[in-house]
């Protein structure tokens, strides 16, 4: 006889029970992981530098401060200022956490792409030259000075003296007893006397005529010599005065080996002018280097060029100007930390890249640039 096994009521209860507790669990939706958090306000390391970072009062306006509050507002991101002195302090402030953005005039190299994340390009850049507005344009006494004892002018000048001191002896010889004779016969005072004429006969112009056989063959000889040692002088000096304007002084970066250069500490510029064997000098802010130029302690300022030109436009008027091409170009960029793509982290700057892309398209950009760089070109 076949048994049949019965199941007890509270095994049958628990067996019920499991299904159901199974069945439920397949029919949930799956709930998504929780998205990552991000501050609710972003610290964004900036430095004053006209015309991308122009501080009125307790805000912060130019280029750079517009580009990033539209930036910002089209990534949804809130944030708030911390100035620094330099890019240095800028890359400093985003490596160590203190900052989340950096932003300014920062050039891209590859030095930095190492350690740090950059958006894509914001503006396109380069480096120029900044000198005093009369530099080598006005003739002082040094310059004059300068002028006559470089080159040929010394030999020129020894050459002159032998024009009047030869002459001028051999003239006064020969006249000493002559009755008639315009030169005293004492060696004092009639030397002086002869040696006048000499300078005068020399310029083409003789006021006191000698007597004898042996004066009158010395001054025509001395005339003839003078006229034309005088023509070839002229277009030495001619030569050497339009040579100095032309070319004299600091023209562009090819002039500055050795000379005494400004700009600021940790810059792509301090580094290109120490590579130059400049005379080069750090400052804390681009503003320094602008003082110390315009009280002669600098003889050139080497930096971004839109800054130069904005401050010789601006501030700078009729005390500085900028000179030469734009040389060793670069492209500016907002700064992120390194591995700011993570999957684990908001990803702000792909946002960021994002936006910049639509301000390009939509014009925003394009009339963001003519509004503080128009003047300037």
């Amino acid at each position: 006889m076949t048994r049949i096994k019965v199941f007890r009521p509270a095994v049958v209860a628990s067996i019920l029970l499991a299904f159901a507790s199974l069945t439920a669990a397949f029919a949930q939706e799956p709930t998504p992981a929780p998205a990552p958090q991000e501050d609710e306000t972003l610290v964004v390391a900036t430095r004053v530098l006209p015309p991308f970072i122009i501080k009125e009062g307790d805000t912060y306006t130019g280029f750079s401060a517009q580009l990033w509050q539209e930036l910002a507002s089209r990534s949804g991101v809130s944030f708030r200022w911390q100035e620094t002195a330099n890019v240095k302090e800028i890359l400093a402030a985003v490596a160590s956490g203190e900052a989340q953005v950096g932003i300014a005039a920062i050039s891209v190299t590859s030095e930095r792409e190492q350690q740090f994340d950059f958006s894509q390009p914001m503006f396109e850049s380069g480096m120029q030259v900044m000198v005093p507005v009369d530099a080598d344009e006005s003739f002082t006494p040094l310059t004059v000075l300068s002028y006559f004892t470089s080159g040929a002018m010394p030999y020129l000048l020894g050459i002159l003296a032998l024009l009047i001191l030869v002459p001028g002896h051999l003239v006064w010889w020969a006249e000493r007893n002559h009755k008639e004779s315009p030169f005293s016969h004492h060696y004092m005072p009639g030397i002086f006397h002869a040696m006048g004429w000499a300078l005068s006969a020399a310029a083409g112009q003789q006021n006191d005529n000698p007597r004898s056989r042996l004066g009158r063959v010395t001054s025509i000889a001395a005339v003839f010599v003078s006229l034309l040692f005088l023509t070839y002088w002229q277009a030495e000096l001619t030569s050497s005065f339009t040579v100095q304007q032309l070319q004299g002084g600091i023209q562009g970066p090819e002039d500055l080996p050795g000379k005494r250069v400004g700009t600021t500490a940790g810059s792509t510029s301090s580094k290109w002018s120490s590579e130059h064997q400049t005379r080069l000098t750090e400052y804390q802010t681009i503003a320094q280097a602008f003082e110390a130029l315009e009280k002669g302690q600098l003889d050139a300022v080497v930096f971004d060029a839109p800054v130069l030109l904005y401050h010789a436009a601006t501030a700078g008027q009729g005390r500085v100007r900028v000179v030469g091409p734009v040389f060793r170009k670069e492209n500016y960029g907002i700064l992120f930390p390194r591995g700011s793509d993570a999957p684990r982290k908001v990803n702000l700057r792909k946002r960021v890249n994002e936006a910049l892309l639509k301000m390009r398209e939509d014009g925003t950009y394009d009339r963001l640039y003519q509004r503080w760089f128009a003047a300037a070109e």
